[in-house]
């Protein structure tokens, strides 16, 4: 993709999603996340005390979930303020890959705007549903993430088989 075209593809009002090299590969379910504003520009907590700006710390988006802005009260005005103070927030943290990461700043941002009526998104329940609601921006992107697991359970599988008659 070339770079006049990151910045037409947009996702307003998106949770958006990029495999993580090697995790991604092994566990297909586990990788970076965003949030989207109201314009579809990407914010993303890419590391401790920083907040990246449409630039997905693991290149762009292979996925997005396309959230229903009906269910935040005050509209996209609301949405755009809770994304900035969630970043802002994030600006100010230490990025741990287990309990404080980009799936949490994205967490925060949909609860400060109360979306669907809950306070409660948690890394766990945003992995989910990405992985469920998701639809993948093309076909290449269904293949970059899909196809090093492939791979790598053909490989498992061809040297099991081997193993086992040889």
């Amino acid at each position: 993709m070339d770079i006049d075209e990151h910045y037409t593809r947009r996702y307003p009002h998106s949770v958006v999603w990029t495999p993580i090299p090697f995790i991604s590969w092994l566990f297909p379910f586990i990788g970076h996340m965003g949030i989207t504003t109201s314009t579809g520009v990407i914010r993303d907590f890419s590391g401790s005390f920083y907040v990246a700006e449409d630039d997905m710390a693991f290149g762009s988006p292979t996925k997005f979930w396309q959230l229903d802005i009906r269910t935040v009260i005050g509209g996209s005005k609301a949405w755009d303020k809770a994304v900035n103070e969630a970043s802002i927030e994030y600006f100010n943290r230490m990025h741990n890959l287990l309990c404080d990461n980009c799936h949490s700043h994205v967490g925060m941002a949909l609860s400060l705007m109360n979306y669907n009526k809950s306070k409660n998104w948690n890394m766990v329940k945003l992995a989910l549903y990405t992985f469920i609601f998701g639809k993948y921006v093309s076909c290449n992107a269904w293949l970059k993430t899909w196809c090093p697991f492939i791979i790598f359970v053909f490989v498992c599988f061809g040297l099991y088989s081997y193993g086992k008659y040889f």
